[in-house]
């Protein structure tokens, strides 16, 4: 459910240089962590929307630098929408050249879900290797994974129906 609140912030000095600078110091004067998305094009210099999500939250910022204030939108994502997250989440779109990882947090997910991923490869060709090399397994082995594959081909076209 979203909400929505008002604060008072101090203007970024004129040393903090560029966008990004700037989204982060406001956010660390809101205590809002997570991955700075992109802000929008500014037309007015005292204007500056952005926004920031990690998973489970969404914040869209709209700063007044001119009267010192930001409205922040926060909307929150159910239980099905952080799992969803938690298997899409890598901190940015990659077709976005104007967003980068600028959160440690997201970086480490990345970085520990492609390890999941080339161990996950790993195991299951090493066990395919294994099981090969054993012949009087291969028969019974062979009806496992055709069932195997079948109920997670199953599975992901019940998900799609479903979802």
């Amino acid at each position: 459910m979203p909400s929505n609140y008002q604060r008072d912030i101090t203007v970024p000095s004129s040393d903090v240089k560029g966008d990004l600078a700037q989204a982060r110091d406001i956010l660390k004067q809101l205590k809002i962590e997570g991955e700075i998305m992109w802000t929008t094009t500014r037309t007015d210099a005292n204007q500056f929307d952005f926004q920031v999500r990690r998973p489970g939250h969404f914040f869209f910022i709209k700063a007044d630098l001119a009267q010192k204030h930001v409205t922040v939108r926060q909307a929150e994502v159910n239980q099905w929408g952080v799992i969803k997250a938690l298997h899409t989440f890598t901190g940015v779109q990659m077709d976005d050249p104007r967003n980068s990882r600028d959160w440690a947090l997201t970086s480490l997910w990345a970085v520990s879900m492609d390890a999941v991923a080339a161990g996950l490869i790993l195991m299951v060709l090493s066990s395919l290797y294994m099981w090969f090399d054993l012949p009087q397994k291969r028969v019974p082995g062979a009806v496992v994974l055709g069932l195997g594959s079948l109920i997670c081909g199953l599975f992901c076209v019940g998900l799609r129906w479903l979802f």
